[in-house]
């Protein structure tokens, strides 16, 4: 025995690269948690609405409810693919990523009142109940984009309240201003309120 004192083993002290690197995920965690979604697409929602006009001067022509209700479920296709095309590249373009943070809360929001529409429309079909399609449409998708735009810009939100007004107001109609309240809401809100994203937000 020597009698040294014995050592206890000290801890490394934490490099300043490593709390760094902590600091700075704390910091991006807590951005993505409190901003905003700022990609929604302005000239995607123009296009959208030009989308919307051609298919409510299709739609006027059609020969049947049935037909009817496809070309416009067709065009709906259309400007989804269309509006979910501009978003991404939107998002990519500004570096916001729409699997994580405010991005995944912007979709998590806007996908399950769409989801509602088209079962709901689905049930109409069956139930030969399609003068309320329109209103049931418009309803749904302006919650839809009401509860995606809490974390997004505050025209979105707006947007939405638009969308829903119109949707209560079109079960008041007589069902042959089908197109045209249609035409209205995907048509002209969305090129309207497009326009201004698109001029103050960055396209």
């Amino acid at each position: 025995m020597t009698g040294q004192p014995l050592r206890t083993p000290s801890r490394e002290p934490i490099g300043l690269q490593d709390r760094a690197f902590e600091n700075l995920s704390f910091i991006r965690r807590t951005m993505e948690s409190s901003a905003s979604m700022t990609s929604v697409p302005g000239w995607g929602g123009v296009l959208m609405g030009l989308t919307a006009l051609l298919t409510a001067a299709l739609a006027s022509r059609a020969q049947g409810g049935a037909s009817w209700l496809l070309i416009w479920m067709a065009g709906g296709g259309v400007a989804f693919a269309v509006g979910m095309g501009s978003l991404i590249r939107k998002a990519r373009a500004s570096g916001v990523q729409l699997s994580r943070g405010v991005g995944r809360k912007f979709l998590s929001a806007l996908s399950p009142p769409l989801a509602a529409a088209a079962v709901l429309t689905g049930v109409l079909y069956r139930g030969d109940l399609l003068d309320a399609v329109a209103g049931t449409w418009l309803l749904l998708y302006g919650t839809a984009v009401l509860a995606a735009g809490a974390f997004s810009i505050r025209i979105v939100p707006a947007m939405g309240l638009c969308f829903m007004v119109l949707g209560a107001a079109a079960f008041l109609t007589p069902p042959a201003w089908a197109d045209a309240v249609l035409a209205l809401g995907f048509g002209g809100f969305h090129i309207g309120f497009g326009w201004v994203i698109a001029r103050r937000h960055g396209g």
